[in-house]
């Protein structure tokens, strides 16, 4: 399968201006493909090729005294740039036929130099190399600082490089994994286990496992609002309200960089463990738009569910678990799991969130809430089977930017 290797790069100022060069150069010729393609929409003509818009928005354009500078740029980059809006067209018109898995495609709409996030590419027709000395050497760049957290497995055929909305810098390489590699950091064993998801722990184990949810947003509010307080009194436009925006973007890139790392870490821990993993198909967003138990804003329990981000977490076992051979499923989300008593199936009807604890008028059996709804989780998917031999085949899922890794850990040494 393919997964995505980012790493965090540190350009020199120079180097900085040659990449905000590039990121927009690349943003013009891109918003000038979809320009070609909605006029040609509006004549009744058919879209223009990749070769004619490479021809009449690159070639020809560098000719232009307006367009001189985009040869200040590498053309792979902008080469680039036609694929990307090519591609986005045909996600468009396969989304609108209903043959695109996930939300709905849009049109592709025009790029702007305020966008929180750019990203330029760089195929092997670019002539980018990693140097001897661990320097990444991108074309008309020059030789960038990167900090390796662990060894690429293969040399990867393209680089993407990526500014986020915190100023931060990242190549991203997208790596084929070795299955036979994958099988012997992770042998096969006889474990399964249900995960029910929640606020109060973020994830309850059916061993009975109770996991706390850190809830970095919550814990990160007063210095985030400190900093929101801070922006919304800088003058727009000026150069302080612009060192506020990044103050704030960069305490949201904090928050975010350490669920991110409890999601690796919490997901790669129940992959190694376990063989069979299933867990509940929440509805986050509807979820989010429910009321608290205590009768609060709906954005008070919007901000929790969105702050724990299962999504996340489930998109992670799903990937790790097609990575390391094992069985993942999700239940139905309709599926009465806190209601059926996981001793002898009595359903007992729905109950108050408050309530936590309650016994089962049949056998009496006394259940926690949470742990009986990971019980029941695990035993709707018939987990116990397939911990024993029974193929159960994973969702296919899409690269994704970082996996579970070895952060601090020196090039050359194994990554967890």
């Amino acid at each position: 399968m393919q997964l995505r290797y980012a790493f965090r790069l540190y350009p020199g100022p120079h180097q900085r201006l040659a990449l905000g060069r590039a990121f927009g150069c690349a943003r013009v010729v891109f918003n000038d493909a979809v320009r070609a393609r909605q006029d040609a929409q509006a004549a009744g003509l058919p879209y223009p090729k990749a070769a004619e818009l490479s021809q009449s928005l690159i070639t020809r354009a560098k000719r232009t005294v307006e367009r001189s500078w985009l040869g200040e740029v590498s053309s792979v980059v902008l080469q680039q740039s036609l694929r990307d809006v090519e591609a986005a067209h045909k996600a468009f018109f396969v989304s609108r036929k209903g043959q695109r898995r996930g939300a709905r495609v849009g049109v592709p709409r025009f790029k702007s130099r305020k966008d929180s996030r750019q990203s330029i590419r760089f195929t092997a027709n670019a002539r980018w190399s990693i140097a001897p000395t661990g320097r990444l050497n991108l074309p008309k760049i020059g030789a960038v600082r990167v900090k390796w957290s662990r060894t690429l497995p293969v040399v990867p055929s393209s680089v993407t490089v990526i500014k986020d909305s915190a100023g931060r810098y990242f190549a991203s390489f997208v790596i084929d994994t070795d299955p036979a590699a994958d099988a012997a950091r992770m042998p096969a064993t006889d474990q399964a286990i249900g995960i029910d998801l929640g606020l109060t722990h973020f994830a309850v184990l059916s061993d009975g496992t109770k996991i706390d949810s850190p809830r970095f947003l919550r814990r990160a509010e007063k210095k985030l609002k400190k900093a929101q307080r801070e922006l919304s009194r800088k003058q727009k436009g000026s150069r302080n309200r612009k060192k506020a925006r990044l103050k704030v973007a960069r305490a949201r890139a904090q928050v975010a960089d350490a669920r991110k790392e409890f999601h690796h870490q919490l997901s790669t821990r129940l992959i190694r463990e376990n063989q069979a993993i299933t867990v509940e198909d929440l509805s986050v967003k509807g979820l989010a738009r429910t009321k608290s138990v205590k009768g609060l804003a709906r954005t008070k329990l919007a901000k929790s569910v969105h702050d724990a981000g299962w999504s996340q977490f489930v998109t992670m076992l799903a990937y790790k678990a097609a990575r390391y051979g094992r069985s993942f499923i999700k239940t139905n989300r309709f599926e009465p799991t806190s209601q059926v008593c996981s001793a002898c199936g009595h359903h007992d009807g729905p109950k108050p969130l408050h309530v936590r604890e309650w016994t089962c008028p049949v056998c009496g059996t006394r259940h926690d809430r949470d742990v009986n709804a990971a019980k029941n989780v695990k035993a709707a998917a018939g987990l116990a089977a397939s911990a024993c031999g029974a193929k159960v085949r994973p969702e296919p899922v899409l690269a994704q930017r970082e996996e579970a890794g070895s952060h601090g850990i020196p090039a050359g040494s194994r990554a967890a």
